[in-house]
């Protein structure tokens, strides 16, 4: 599926194909939390790091978080430097993909039969996650 994504001041528009847009995964570490800023959680889908399309490369940026060890975090995290728009995720160790934030795509998302949750020991305790046991 070809997903069409941008940022909030319209600096930066991209499109990816996805091959399975769904489920999405909703991450409450600290670093998707506070980078994002969103409400607890982060979504991120994959998709194929080979067709993303990227116009106004000049106003994306990349934040490498610190890690509990002090050691930068492989991710490279890609936003708008105008609006600071989260806009997708790149890691080393999977190189063939890149994981756009399900919040900066425009193209209308089928509904997902289930979400995968991560990290709920770093969910802070005013976010609700409905788990399945």
């Amino acid at each position: 599926m070809r997903l069409e994504g941008s940022c909030h001041c319209g600096s930066v528009r991209f499109s990816v194909e996805a091959h399975e847009p769904v489920p999405f995964m909703r991450c409450y570490c600290a670093i998707c939390r506070k980078t994002a800023g969103t409400g607890g959680f982060a979504v991120n889908l994959g998709a194929d790091r080979a067709t993303l399309e990227v116009e106004g490369m000049a106003q994306v940026s990349v934040y490498r978080a610190t890690m509990d060890n002090g050691q930068p975090s492989s991710g490279h995290r890609h936003f708008c430097k105008r609006c600071g728009t989260a806009l997708w995720l790149w890691d080393p160790n999977w190189p063939g993909l890149v994981h756009p934030h399900a919040g900066a795509i425009d193209t209308p998302l089928p509904p997902p039969p289930s979400v995968t949750h991560m990290m709920l020991g770093s969910k802070p305790e005013w976010v609700e996650a409905h788990v399945k046991p």
